[in-house]
């Protein structure tokens, strides 16, 4: 048997022997103001079975009970803090995630707006390239009318002054010579062509 089981049986040994101690008979029943008054017979057994059973329990009990209450305590304490840990934890990710597609949403702001930049851009290269095309290939155009236009005069003019000596030299007959005759000739269809010349 342990130091606490001696002490216990100690107790309850005490308690019992305060509980078996005779009280003494009195002839008179008591009255009035003696039911209120505790009689000693009966108030020392009652007085020492409770400090035997107080001091019992302040050796033995009270201690293992403090104990599992200040552990209980102890581990609520615990509880709480993790919770509250894991609370301030969470916030934490939240706002690291939060951080994160805020992040995110920039960068996808930040390629949307620098894809639309460079196909502006782009448009603006082609725009401009397929007008400088389409002003070469006019120039280009208007420079090969102006030559078949030459071209054309030429052959005209060649024609007319030998269609037009022949006229001349039938009208006129021999007063010209040849040569005088194509000279007047190309005089003329030279004013004329370049009356032509100044009307386009």
């Amino acid at each position: 048997m342990n130091s606490n089981t001696k002490r216990l049986g100690f107790a309850g040994g005490i308690a019992a022997l305060a509980a078996l101690v005779p009280t003494p008979a009195f002839a008179e029943a008591p009255s009035g103001a003696d039911l209120l008054l505790p009689k000693m017979a009966e108030f020392i057994p009652a007085l020492i079975a409770f400090l035997v059973i107080w001091f019992v329990l302040a050796k033995l009990a009270w201690p293992s009970i403090l104990g599992m209450m200040e552990k209980r305590q102890q581990k609520i304490q615990d509880d709480l803090d993790a919770a509250a840990n894991e609370k301030v934890a969470a916030e934490k990710e939240h706002r690291e995630y939060q951080a994160q597609i805020a992040e995110a949403r920039h960068e996808a702001d930040e390629i949307v707006a620098k894809a639309k930049r460079e196909a502006e851009a782009e448009r603006s290269r082609i725009l401009a390239k397929a007008q400088e095309e389409a002003a070469a290939t006019v120039a280009k155009a208007h420079d090969a009318v102006s030559s078949e236009r030459r071209k054309a005069m030429i052959e005209l003019s060649s024609s007319v002054v030998d269609l037009s000596v022949e006229i001349a030299s039938k009208i006129i007959g021999n007063d010209l010579s040849e040569e005088d005759q194509r000279k007047l000739a190309e005089k003329y269809l030279a004013e004329v062509g370049t009356g032509h010349d100044n009307e386009a």
